[in-house]
């Protein structure tokens, strides 16, 4: 193999899963030079990547399918040994299927897949038999890589370790308190009762983008903790991985700084609200804490992404959890 293309160019939490596939293809194929296609806003993972050749971007948002032509020319001019896509929708796999690549592989659910040279099925079982997400991506190597399944990574340059440092001088703790789904974000409320108990000798960083600043403000002026800093907007990607990377504790959503952790093996607490780790999102971090309610709601899960609102109008998914759960894992 002397050229790869991975195709993943679903939201970041995906896309930091799919590296693990970066990972094991590495180890197998050292020489290769291996490429990635995301879409546009997540490129930025993958600065001074020590084994990443190119990245290629995908504007979703504005000409999209010009684009995506466009994307396909530059596929195509590459001429790739061998194309990975893990995801199972439409506009992938044109590309895959299209890409001239003398080996495609991609999932069995894919509209493109009987174009593929091979396909994988797919599987996600509300029990859990499905496997982490980075299993099933993993099955998409079985004819090609023997080696057992890579945990996923993130590289933060040295320039990246060093914009952190100024806040690494005491012990702190992250928080992530934000989602894009509603149904998957603790809410405010409990996430300033827990920072209120915190003990005082840690420091406090609120963890978001520029779009969850707003929440994150409220959350630090409204805390009684005397330490706690609004970071939200402030970092890369990268930044933050490596400022969760060495915290005494990361406390997150079922959301894209869950799997940061996982990519820095960073300890965490991830909070599940509609949502189940038996989807196969679970943190991968040696030291790692689930917390969801004790209660049993008929209704949990509603869906596997999250909603823009309770379904029922009462959100015990996430109000029936306890302060102590999320407590306890920083006293153990």
């Amino acid at each position: 193999m002397q050229r790869i293309l991975v195709i993943q160019t679903a939201f970041i939490g995906d896309v930091v899963l799919a590296t693990s596939i970066l990972e094991s293809l590495h180890q197998q194929f050292p020489a290769a030079s291996l490429d990635i296609v995301v879409r546009k806003g997540n490129e930025s993972l993958f600065h001074q990547h020590p084994f990443i050749h190119e990245v290629l971007v995908w504007d979703k948002k504005s000409n999209k399918y010009k684009h995506l032509f466009q994307l396909l020319g530059a596929i195509r001019k590459n001429k790739y040994d061998l194309v990975l896509n893990l995801q199972r929708y439409a506009a992938t796999g044109f590309l895959t299927a299209f890409s001239g690549a003398s080996k495609t592989i991609g999932f069995n659910k894919n509209p493109f897949h009987l174009l593929f040279t091979e396909s994988v099925e797919h599987s996600m079982n509300i029990d859990g038999t499905g496997g982490h997400e980075i299993e099933r991506n993993h099955r998409l190597l079985q004819s090609i890589c023997t080696d057992e399944t890579k945990l996923p990574a993130l590289y933060p340059s040295k320039e990246d370790d060093q914009a952190v440092a100024i806040y690494q001088q005491q012990q702190y703790i992250c928080f992530a308190p934000t989602s894009v789904w509603f149904t998957k974000q603790f809410p405010k409320e409990k996430w300033i009762e827990l920072i209120d108990n915190i003990p005082a000798q840690f420091s406090i960083y609120l963890l978001g983008g520029p779009g969850d600043f707003g929440v994150c403000e409220q959350i630090s002026t409204s805390t009684t903790h005397q330490q706690c800093v609004n970071l939200a907007g402030k970092l890369s990607f990268l930044q933050s991985a490596s400022l969760m990377k060495i915290a005494t504790m990361n406390y997150v959503n079922d959301s894209a700084p869950l799997h940061f952790c996982s990519a820095m093996n960073a300890p965490v607490t991830a909070v599940y609200c509609s949502t189940i780790p038996a989807f196969g999102y679970g943190p991968l971090s040696s030291n790692k804490t689930i917390v969801e309610t004790n209660e049993i709601l008929t209704c949990r899960p509603c869906g596997l992404h999250g909603k823009k609102d309770c379904p029922l109008g009462h959100f015990n998914c996430a109000k029936t959890i306890q302060i102590e759960q999320l407590f306890n894992s920083i006293l153990s």
